[in-house]
């Protein structure tokens, strides 16, 4: 069967391996409707960032879970747009920040503007460095680790908890549940990632909003509780509930994938480890290869708001488009040799593994950063990375997500 032929949303193979996928699409061309779903995914560079940067057009209402959403009828004569507006809080994820179109997104976004400021973020950058340390301080002299479980996950999630201002006694709370948890996010059998993992957090950040606004601290909390809108109007404590909560549980998850991607790849080619260990200044283009090649979210998508046509296809009003990241960021056109690893590749920084526009992803700068910060420590403290055994490793069965679920490496520790 040609892979082509198989469902990419349901079937456990792709789900674990999209990469034949990938290349398929390539040879059929840009723009192609799969048959299973009805869903024209993209899979040139140029293509997405036409579809990323036309909101008139294309609506992220269906941004997070694609085919999984149902959206409601129009009442007679109402837009695609219109009915999107008035029953948004009946679409699941409706009301997050993927979710959003400008001008709404636009305006929801600048939330965020007290989280990322150049203080705020060399601050949370010390963080990151005396976190590395005590972490690898807890299984340097074993010879062996579950990476995932022992560096990755806790460090992603520590790192945003410190940069929202999560309270110190709540860091180990935040990490068990969250832990806990397996990536739901485009989950074949249709449960929603937001059901659960939101459900935990909304009610933490209600209260650390709700208190930091009776009684204003000097923390990152604070600063969060206090933003306001560009206008000038403090907005409802769920609005910045709903920031916080979804960059937390996003970006810990993705960037503990790429964490996770980039040992592997350490692990495979030896000769790369000790280059960049002797060249550290190599590490921020090395993780560009990782986001290229192993790009943490296979894709997102959008709704059609009205008929339209990409690279000669035509697209109709209310068709689902997804914007297959993983394979536009070995897009030919765009990347020489665009199957192979090449940590040096000049224009590594051209993925979209971050999206592009209005939605790019905000959290960038930070887990570019968290990557540095990390494989500098690793390949500083530690050498000689094996994996336990690759016949074992499995990847999230899910159409949004690719990465590791486990990660079992040998080393030493470097005198």
């Amino acid at each position: 069967m040609n892979v082509l032929e198989r469902d990419f949303f349901t079937d456990p193979e792709l789900l674990q391996d999209p990469i034949p996928y990938y290349v398929a699409l390539r040879e059929r061309g840009p723009v192609w409707r799969e048959p299973h779903k009805g869903v024209f995914i993209l899979s040139g560079i140029e293509e997405i960032l036409r579809v990323y940067g036309d909101h008139e057009c294309f609506s992220a209402i269906v941004g997070p879970l694609g085919p999984l959403v149902t959206l409601p009828d129009p009442d007679p004569g109402e837009s695609l747009a219109q009915v999107i507006e008035r029953r948004r809080h009946e679409i699941p994820m409706g009301d997050q920040l993927t979710s959003l179109d400008p001008p709404k997104h636009t305006r929801h976004r600048a939330l965020l503007s007290k989280l990322f400021t150049p203080n705020r973020l060399k601050e949370n950058e010390e963080f990151m460095w005396t976190l590395a340390e005590g972490l690898i301080d807890e299984f340097a002299d074993r010879g062996q680790v579950e990476f995932g479980a022992a560096y990755a996950r806790p460090f992603t999630l520590l790192v945003i908890a410190d940069l929202l201002g999560v309270p110190r006694e709540d860091h180990e709370t935040f990490r068990s549940w969250l832990q806990a948890q397996k990536s739901t996010a485009g989950d074949p059998q249709g449960r929603h990632v937001g059901d659960r993992v939101f459900a935990n957090l909304h009610p933490y950040f209600t209260r650390y909003i709700e208190e930091r606004r009776a009684s204003p601290r000097y923390d990152a909390m604070s600063r969060l509780a206090s933003v306001r809108f560009p206008d000038g109007e403090l907005p409802e404590v769920m609005d910045v509930v709903r920031i916080a909560a979804i960059l937390f549980a996003a970006g810990q998850e993705t960037t503990a994938r790429l964490l996770c991607a980039g040992m592997r790849i350490l692990a495979d080619q030896p000769a790369l480890t000790e280059e960049l260990r002797s060249d550290p200044g190599a590490i921020p283009n090395f993780v560009e290869e990782c986001l290229r090649l192993e790009s943490p979210i296979k894709g997102s998508f959008r709704l059609a708001l009205r008929d339209t046509k990409l690279a000669g296809v035509e697209i109709p009003m209310g068709s689902m488009v997804m914007a297959m990241i993983g394979a536009a960021n070995r897009d030919p056109r765009v990347f020489e040799d665009p199957d192979r690893f090449d940590a040096k590749r000049s224009n590594a920084r051209r993925n979209i593994a971050f999206g592009h526009g209005e939605h790019f992803c905000p959290g960038a700068s930070l887990a570019r950063a968290e990557a540095r910060v990390s494989f500098e420590r690793l390949l500083a403290r530690l050498e000689d990375f094996q994996l336990v055994d690759p016949s074992r490793l499995s990847y999230a069965r899910t159409f949004i997500i690719r990465g590791l679920n486990n990660l079992p490496l040998r080393f030493r520790r470097r005198s």
